[in-house]
């Protein structure tokens, strides 16, 4: 509530008397509401700033790969040599068998994984006749 401000008329010759005024200014006095509560403005992003929204999230996507990514490091370690010999695939011989007869007395799902990690093959690939393949060899 606020009070307008006062403004005295002026008579023929004179100022408006004291008592005069006291009653203008009743007579002027008038409620003003009370201001409404503004809303913020909404918030609207600006071509730069989704420019700036996507490379901020590129960049945290880049940083949990790097931070998760792959479990491999390079050191300045040499890798142990593996002895291998090659063994060209004969119609009828599974990776199994082959395998098998690398390490007869070891256990034959190890040798599998060794051949399978030498040769790089996929999973669930069927050998071709006549491709050779590194085998390990394994001490008696």
């Amino acid at each position: 509530m606020s009070i307008t401000h006062l403004e005295l008329p002026l008579t023929d010759d004179h100022y408006v008397t004291d008592r005069d005024a006291r009653a203008a200014q009743q007579r002027h006095l008038s409620l003003v509401p009370a201001p409404t509560a503004v809303s913020a403005p909404q918030v609207r992003l600006t071509r730069r700033g989704r420019v700036a929204v996507v490379l901020a999230a590129l960049g945290v996507i880049v940083a949990l790969m790097v931070v998760f990514g792959s479990g491999t490091a390079a050191t300045s370690d040499a890798g142990t040599i593996v002895d291998t010999a090659t063994v060209t695939v004969q119609p009828g011989q599974t990776l199994w068998s082959i395998a098998a007869d690398a390490n007869p007395d070891g256990d034959i799902r190890d040798t599998v994984d060794d051949i399978v990690r030498l040769n790089a093959l996929a999973d669930g690939q069927s050998l071709q006749m006549g491709t050779p393949l590194a085998v390990p060899v394994y001490g008696d």
